[in-house]
């Protein structure tokens, strides 16, 4: 990779890694309804402007429908689920539970009929890390650190971020990353004006812990991310650029021990090598692939 791939791939890796403090943070005072409301219309009013200046949200609006379905399966139903569960379990646990998303984007593509996906390197790493999984769960239950409820949540998550990019891809019709991204996060915010804002103005002025966790959210983790993700797929092909969801996990469970003081169980310990480790098997360039 060149060396703007390599500042885009690690820029990224921390970027994502990071939601999961920020929503940590956030539904501390807020209801999850809110954090996604606040965390979309922050947004919005980064990503509008760029759409417009770069003439893709107009191409957006006429394919509006994958747009629709990227905005229900990549924000609007995990980003709710995500917020909820976290308001019981710890941001380590919720990052480390969302690595499996490789792993089920393989096996959703499996049963759908891609071929590679039935290797069995592949399905080696699928086993390892349902394998990881299990000893997180088991161990962590085993402890005490584990509600049953958000764990089915994040998988809930987990499976609504490996099938949306597979939904949109298989879409007639198309339209430019830019806009359709601008675009379902516009439809979310306008989802959620009905469910967040009565949250958010109740619990108006908000403690500087909580307004810096929504900017963050807003505009870093999802605005920001959005495009340089956008960039990262252009210089360094979408194969390398989708592994920068290996380092996220381990960035939030840092910054949930570091920051927040969570505990490191011994379900992470040994679950995260396995799903890791699960993951890059599972999601290996094909031998006769092209690179990149």
């Amino acid at each position: 990779m060149t060396r703007e791939a390599w500042v885009l791939f690690a820029a990224m890796s921390v970027i994502w890694g990071l939601p999961y403090l920020f929503i940590k943070i956030a539904v501390v005072e807020l209801a999850p309804a809110a954090v996604v409301l606040s965390r979309t219309a922050l947004a919005a009013l980064v990503l509008v402007p760029v759409a417009l200046a770069s003439g893709t949200l107009r191409p957006a609006l006429r394919a509006w429908r994958a747009a629709a379905v990227f905005a229900v399966l990549e924000m609007a139903i995990p980003w709710l689920l995500l917020g909820h569960a976290e308001q019981r379990i710890s941001s380590a646990l919720a990052g480390l539970l969302l690595a499996v998303v490789p792993i089920l984007g393989a096996a959703v593509t499996a049963v759908l009929g891609n071929r590679h996906n039935v290797e069995p390197v592949r399905l080696v790493g699928m086993s390892l890390g349902v394998g990881g999984v299990v000893a997180l769960v088991g161990l962590d239950a085993l402890g005490g650190h584990l509600d049953a409820l958000s764990v089915a949540e994040l998988l809930a998550v987990a499976l609504c971020y490996a099938v949306a990019p597979i939904v949109v891809d298989r879409q007639r019709d198309r339209a430019p990353a830019v806009g359709t991204i601008t675009l379902a996060v516009l439809l979310v915010a306008v989802l959620y004006l009905p469910l967040g804002l009565p949250g958010l103005t109740s619990a108006w002025p908000l403690q500087a812990d909580t307004a810096g966790s929504l900017v963050a959210l807003g505009l870093v983790c999802t605005a920001l991310a959005f495009l340089l993700f956008f960039r990262l797929i252009a210089t360094a092909g979408p194969v390398r650029a989708v592994t920068v969801t290996f380092l996220n996990p381990a960035v939030a469970i840092a910054l949930g021990v570091l920051v927040l003081a969570e505990p490191l169980t011994a379900g992470m310990l040994v679950g995260f090598p396995l799903v890791l480790a699960g993951s890059w098997l599972a999601t290996r360039p094909s031998r006769g692939s092209a690179p990149g």
